[in-house]
């Protein structure tokens, strides 16, 4: 079957690889730094894949404890609620969670709508990520919420794959966009505490 032609590039959808790349070229690219093709020997890959973008973890993280005796209170979050590590590999304790940021930065063009799920080599092993979607030109570090589901401590692996990015194309322009009325988490450069 003959590749798909890329005379259809602005229709409404999922973006292809093909597309994905395409939005990575120019002065401006959605993705940097961005490799073009999946890299999988010895690491849990990354890159473009089919119809998304493996992204990589940092080696910045912030692993929650209760040392402190803090509460997690989104509206007065304290930083005490955390310690701060930078490795190659994170420990996740059990049934805890940490946040780090992503190796790439994102800026998501007007017309597209971006959507994190964790890796499955990750879900299988209990480690779910989580992040909210990237609206229409938000641009910055993505801040990535690893939970540790299990009864064990659990690795990250700094500077590897750990979720997928998945782009949607809208079949019109938002009114209003995320940089336009001025979103909290707008231009973060790397992980961002919880903000009121």
């Amino acid at each position: 079957m003959a590749p798909h032609s890329n005379n259809d590039a602005k229709l409404p959808g999922l973006l292809s690889d093909a597309e994905i790349r395409a939005l990575c070229q120019g002065a401006e690219p959605m993705i940097e730094p961005f490799v073009e093709k999946q890299t999988r020997e010895g690491v849990i890959s990354y890159g473009v894949s089919s119809y998304g973008y493996d992204i990589r973890v940092g080696r910045h993280f912030k692993i929650f404890t209760n040392v402190n005796n803090a509460i997690v209170d989104p509206k007065a979050f304290a930083e005490t609620s955390f310690v701060s590590a930078d490795r190659d590999v994170c420990i996740i304790p059990p049934n805890s969670f940490a946040l780090a940021a992503t190796l790439e930065s994102f800026r998501i063009p007007r017309d597209v709508l971006a959507i994190c799920v964790g890796k499955s080599t990750y879900a299988r092993c209990g480690i779910i990520v989580n992040v909210t979607p990237l609206e229409p030109e938000w641009q910055g570090v993505l801040t990535l919420e690893i939970s540790n589901t299990t009864p064990l401590p659990a690795k990250v692996y700094a500077e590897e794959g750990i979720a997928q990015i998945l782009f949607m194309r809208a079949a019109s322009v938002c009114e209003t966009s995320y940089a336009d009325r001025q979103g909290k988490y707008q231009d973060q450069p790397g992980l961002t505490l919880p903000k009121l």
